[in-house]
């Protein structure tokens, strides 16, 4: 979300637009299941009728940010932008916590991102046109073109919060707090740890040299434990299913 939010038209949007504040749990479930059905965990038709919703909620999306400028969601740069946020998640998540996706593998999933930019509405020649050049363009977005902003800013202070209770939570306060506190710290730590480091200076986030230690264990423990896991506990049950179900589709 930091990566997103850096751009200065999601920045600006979310900060105008955006209902998270008033409703986080809310707006987090609506998003993994739009991701489910976007990607297509929903099938090929829930996800077309996703993607065409998607544009239309951002149709509207527009207005002046806080320097002046003039901001549409649907600004091709920033909506190819949030959705390149998609492909280096996942790849870099892979290369720090479990293992790398092999070439081959990783071509194929650049390939399915380039669809579904396509099917977003992002014409062809805003999408990088293979990985050697995605790499290229994310990291000219990352050096030259995002910023810290007002939205930056504020999810850096929420990431120092832990969530409130989630909706009908049974227990009480002190259990969910028991809960949250030590887990955001971890959150808060691989997001900062996982950010490139030309971003946490312009964001002035802190990382010494005994952070980045300890960043590198973690990810090494990470590591060793998927080691260990067999194939289908590697997989979120939505994904184990959509899986399944393309393999009986064969």
């Amino acid at each position: 979300m930091l990566l997103q939010v850096a751009h200065p038209v999601v920045g600006a949007g979310v900060a105008d637009h955006s209902e998270f504040l008033e409703d986080r749990w809310g707006r987090l479930l609506r998003t993994v299941e739009s991701t489910t059905r976007f990607l297509g965990y929903r099938g090929d038709a829930a996800g077309r009728r996703e993607t065409a919703r998607l544009r239309e909620v951002h149709r509207d999306i527009k207005g002046v940010d806080a320097r002046g400028r003039r901001y549409h969601a649907l600004n091709p740069e920033a909506y190819l932008w949030v959705h390149a946020t998609l492909l280096h998640g996942m790849l870099e998540a892979q290369r720090l916590f479990a293992r790398p996706v092999p070439p081959a593998r990783a071509a194929a999933l650049f390939e399915e991102w380039r669809q579904l930019a396509f099917a977003l509405g992002v014409a062809e020649r805003h999408v990088p046109e293979d990985p050697a050049a995605f790499r290229r363009y994310f990291d000219a977005m990352v050096n030259d073109r995002l910023e810290d902003n007002e939205t930056v800013r504020l999810l850096i202070r929420l990431d120092r919060e832990p969530l409130p209770p989630p909706p009908r939570w049974p227990l009480p306060d002190v259990a969910w707090q028991g809960l949250a506190v030590p887990t955001t710290a971890m959150l808060r730590r691989v997001g900062v740890g996982s950010l490139p480091p030309v971003l946490r200076a312009r964001f002035g986030l802190a990382w010494s040299a005994a952070d980045e230690w300890g960043f590198r264990r973690f990810a090494q423990a990470m590591r060793t434990a998927d080691a260990a896991l067999v194939g289908p506990l590697r997989y979120t049950p939505i994904a184990a299913r959509a899986m399944r179900a393309a393999r009986h589709r064969r």
